[in-house]
């Protein structure tokens, strides 16, 4: 995603898509270095979101709170006042309403490839027990 556009965007993601990358912070702390403003939308209540957040040491600079995905960008569209608003999401729902709430909409395999970010199933996880063997085991 870095290259020759402009910084002054804000970049949303909705959380499932969020929950398909190897390391969501590491996601942030990439996008701050060419986003002014990088946060979280979700129709799941605040609680699961914020639970997520803190859970992946994540600080964003907006969230959705208590209202749907729509209500929530139409407000940071409002509130953000940035040359470009991109929503990354992963269904045709989330395309929609980037289109309905004019966002530009960014699917989360094509955002991760432009921004070398490893989705979560890309990188195997490893065995804790592989290669352990045990001496008093018949």
């Amino acid at each position: 995603m870095q290259g020759g556009g402009s910084n002054d965007m804000t970049l949303a993601f909705e959380l499932e898509a969020l929950k398909q990358l190897a390391d969501p912070n590491m996601v942030f702390n990439d996008a701050r270095q060419w986003t002014k403003y990088v946060g979280v939308v979700s129709e799941k209540p605040t609680y699961v979101v914020t639970n997520f957040t803190r859970k992946e040491r994540i600080r964003q600079d907006f969230f959705s709170g208590p209202r749907g995905v729509e209500e929530s960008l139409e407000n940071v569209k409002r509130q953000f006042d940035t040359d470009r608003h991109v929503f990354v999401g992963t269904t045709d729902e989330d395309r929609e309403l980037a289109e309905a709430t004019d966002w530009e909409f960014l699917p989360l395999e094509q955002a991760a490839e432009a921004a070398n970010w490893d989705l979560a199933g890309d990188t195997p996880e490893e065995d804790p027990f592989e290669g352990e063997t045990r001496d008093d085991w018949p």
